[in-house]
């Protein structure tokens, strides 16, 4: 029950609602979806690179032998109910199950990023960019973007298609960054949005604090961001993201609930880089 809705009973002035700010799904495109699925797990099949050899005139022809594997996801079940009484909706002016939808959506909207995250966290043996690249112990910078993409590269990960997850805090100190701001580098004028929607090839995806986890951060404040392309992640949904808002006679209430069933895995740990920042390091006067 929204136990503290009674303090919008009698001094309610405005019909307009501001709900606490709350960050909605942002990793929807990064991965590889398999939607509607039947039952427990999903299986993601791989299939091995092979090397075209010579032929030899009147010789039989020799198989590659391509290996097959597979990965698999499993889902599990996520729900983000809430309880609006009867009573209390008239005493206030506005819908609140309708507040409550966006309140609900987005949480299991969040949480379906953090399956991916958690799913990139698990992956047995990506690639790695370590925090002394770009200077001791450093935050994201110019240097680490760099080399994550040198290491995609040389594993002969598509050019497109590729996604850079990072957080709020790593995007300030690129900002800092003259690769990042300046025109000679970079056609979008960055310092004027804030934003950097792309950049090296990459989506820039900005992940900010999040009550699901988020992006990992250690105690001595590493920070764990990610350079990915989109087929080396996978997602499954058995249902997807789906909100409700039913009648409860027991509790003369209205229930607003949103539901998902969902997994991830990792796909393909060489289209996976793990990009260590120190978040701890200040910013002072633009430099690092």
């Amino acid at each position: 029950m929204a136990v503290s809705l009674s303090t919008n009973f009698v001094k309610l002035f405005e019909a307009e609602v501001h709900q606490n700010y709350q960050s909605v799904q942002k990793l929807a495109s990064a991965c590889r979806t398999r939607t509607g699925v039947v039952g427990s797990t999903v299986q993601f099949p791989k299939i091995g690179a092979g090397q075209a050899t010579v032929h030899i005139p009147s010789t039989n022809v020799s198989a590659l032998n391509v290996t097959h594997s597979n990965v698999t996801a499993t889902l599990t079940d996520y729900v983000a109910p809430e309880y609006t009484s009867i009573f209390d909706q008239q005493k206030v002016n506005y819908d609140e199950r309708q507040e409550l939808v966006e309140v609900v959506s987005n949480a299991i909207g969040r949480r379906a990023d953090q399956i991916k995250i958690d799913a990139l966290d698990a992956a047995s043996s990506p690639q790695t960019v370590a925090n002394s690249i770009g200077g001791s112990n450093s935050n994201l910078n110019f240097a680490k973007i760099r080399e994550a993409a040198k290491k995609l590269n040389a594993k002969n990960v598509p050019a497109n298609d590729r996604f850079l997850i990072i957080h709020a805090n790593g995007l300030a100190n690129l900002l800092s960054e003259e690769q990042a701001t300046s025109v000679d580098y970079v056609s979008a004028r960055a310092l004027m949005s804030g934003a950097v929607d792309q950049y090296m090839g990459f989506t820039v995806v900005v992940m900010g604090d999040m009550d699901e986890g988020g992006l990992t951060i250690d105690g001595s404040s590493d920070r764990t961001c990610y350079a990915i392309h989109k087929s080396a992640l996978g997602y499954a949904e058995g249902i997807g993201i789906k909100t409700e808002i039913n009648y409860v006679p027991e509790r003369a209430a209205w229930l607003t609930n949103c539901m998902l069933s969902a997994g991830g895995v990792a796909i393909d740990d060489n289209g996976i880089v793990r990009i260590t920042t120190r978040e701890s390091q200040e910013i002072e006067h633009g430099l690092r």
